[in-house]
């Protein structure tokens, strides 16, 4: 069995949980979170905990076990606390402004770039250089993150573009004559 899956997941206080034998319902005060379940997995209720057991000793078994461990930890994490990521614009004129649910982008093109956010997902510019996004879905959190990263990704020689706030971009040295 995976040493991930060995590890059962606390339930907070605020959280509700609901085990269906095909999938597992998880809210909270941030939201309402679904994910399906295999039949390689059997996932168990004690008290205020959820154990995550393979149904079989395959290495399929084995592996969905400490997958669906880790996404059912990351939805009552998502209920209760959130996910956030951060990201910052680096170059002159890049800048960034959210208007309800929707994210303008400056970035140097001849066009600005309007970017819709997903229900669930809310987005804060604190300074037309930062860029908060926070919702309960890690999963899709990171999905917005890269998708707005895309549009002008950090270039490695002056190091211009959208970047994750702990991103750390290698400069390249210029050639020389």
């Amino acid at each position: 069995m995976s040493r991930v899956a060995k590890n059962p997941v606390a339930i907070p206080a605020k959280v509700e949980v609901v085990l269906n034998p095909t999938q597992i319902a998880v809210s909270g005060p941030l939201g309402k979170l679904n994910h399906p379940l295999t039949d390689a997995v059997l996932l168990s209720r004690e008290g205020e905990t959820i154990t995550v057991k393979a149904t079989s000793d395959s290495q399929h078994s084995r592996a969905m076990s400490g997958t669906i461990r880790a996404l059912v930890a990351n939805m009552v994490q998502g209920v209760s606390q959130g996910f956030t990521r951060k990201l910052t614009l680096v170059g002159v004129g890049y800048k960034a402004n959210a208007q309800g649910a929707v994210l303008n982008l400056e970035l140097g093109y001849s066009h600005p770039i309007n970017h819709k956010m997903p229900a669930g997902i809310t987005v804060q510019t604190p300074t037309p250089t930062e860029i908060i996004l926070t919702g309960a879905d890690k999963q899709v959190i990171g999905q917005v993150a890269a998708q707005i990263r895309s549009y002008r990704a950090p270039e490695p020689y002056k190091g211009k573009g959208v970047r994750y706030s702990d991103e750390v971009v290698a400069i390249k040295e210029t050639k020389k004559k």
